[in-house]
């Protein structure tokens, strides 16, 4: 019991140690608190999802009382105000990247469609903004029918015969999007950071040779990585919380349904995966600048394929089943259950199980591998 003790004190102290050299990392820090505020605030406020100030243009050759009733209808912050155009500057306008959407309105349309003919109208769209082009097409296409049903009923043609559907939304009731975006991009920064911090915090002790002198001490490798993973844990979850309560749910005004502890708790149990892993990839790299490049072919995969941005079920088969065994995705599930829907435990508890086994996987690899690369320096 005395030998325990006397070891968690030495990797409590080796942490603190950690904790003072990152303080005098200068560097580290700003990129730590630019992470967690500008890195989030920037995306989940300047909407990269949804569609807003869309340029118009109408090019109206029937000028009738229907005509003029759909082109006010186009709401705002979604598109701009529409400008008239002439047939002739279509293309060239197009062309120019002077506007997204380009509504063509062919002559007699309103007598057309009360006499029952079906007139169509056309929209050309600049689909090199492939996400505003397709959200804003269907804006312009529902909006096109419900302002011609709209005027169909109060003029001389009949109401089209149908059911009536009734859409709830859940969870984010108006769909806007920095509600989403803003803890996914959140996860993204703690797949970064933590990966980062504690794979530099080694690097950088072998580099200036630092290493060698704690293996001078009564020290073993499974102190030295333990102080590093809760040493640079530590951070990120303070981080963590912070960046939830000050910009996501302050600046952001982003109302986080779940427990703050619970979700913590869950990103203190994934940190012990990344830091694991940010480990292991400091022994293999040889320098600074070759573990910034791991990094990038670790944290790419693991931020883009574990459903934070596309859902994991829209994903092939074949990545989900590879996928299930990172503990990114595991997280990724638990964020949106308790902060979207307000899970509590019993919700997400079979997901925590799978973290800890991922987590202690990667730590003893990471472990086997220090201890290798130390073995290989000494001898």
């Amino acid at each position: 019991m005395t030998r325990n003790g006397g070891r968690l004190r030495t990797i409590f102290r080796l942490g603190l140690k950690e904790l003072a050299s990152l303080r005098r990392d200068l560097a580290m820090l700003a990129l730590i608190v630019y992470g967690f505020t500008v890195m989030i605030y920037i995306p989940a406020s300047r909407g990269m999802l949804e569609l807003r100030n869309g340029a118009v243009a109408v090019v109206d050759e029937d000028r009738s009382a229907l005509s003029r009733q759909i082109v006010t209808a186009l709401p705002q912050p979604y598109f701009l105000r529409p400008d008239p155009l002439p047939m002739d500057q279509v293309d060239g306008m197009l062309d120019a990247g002077r506007y997204a959407f380009v509504i063509d309105i062919p002559p007699r349309f309103q007598a057309d469609f009360l006499a029952g003919r079906q007139p169509e109208i056309q929209v050309d769209v600049d689909a090199t903004a492939m996400s505003q082009a397709g959200i804003g097409a269907g804006y312009i296409e529902r909006i096109i029918r419900e302002e011609a049903a709209g005027f169909g009923r109060n003029g001389v043609a009949p109401p089209a015969a149908g059911v009536n559907l009734a859409i709830r939304t859940l969870y984010n009731p108006n769909a806007q999007e920095s509600w989403f975006v803003s803890v996914m991009v959140l996860i993204n920064v703690v797949n970064l950071l933590s990966i980062i911090t504690s794979g530099a915090a080694l690097m950088r002790e072998r580099e200036r040779g630092t290493v060698e002198h704690l293996l001078t001490l009564p020290l073993g490798p499974f102190e030295i990585v333990c102080a590093k993973i809760w040493a640079n844990g530590l951070v990120v979850v303070v981080a963590v919380g912070v960046s939830l309560t000050l910009v996501v749910g302050g600046v952001l005004g982003v109302p986080l349904a779940g427990s703050l502890p619970l979700f913590l708790a869950a990103t203190a149990l994934y940190l012990f995966t990344c830091t694991a892993i940010g480990i292991f990839l400091a022994t293999v790299a040889r320098s600074m600048p070759q573990l910034g490049l791991l990094c990038i072919l670790v944290v790419f995969p693991i931020t883009t394929l574990s459903g934070n941005t596309v859902p994991l079920d829209s994903m092939p088969e074949p990545i989900q089943r590879v996928m299930a065994f990172f503990a990114s995705t595991h997280y990724v599930k638990i964020a949106q259950a308790v902060l979207y829907r307000g899970a509590g435990f019993s919700a997400v508890w079979p997901q925590f199980l799978i973290m800890i086994g991922i987590g202690a996987l990667f730590f003893l690899l990471a472990l086997a591998r220090f201890r290798h690369t130390v073995a290989r320096q000494v001898g």
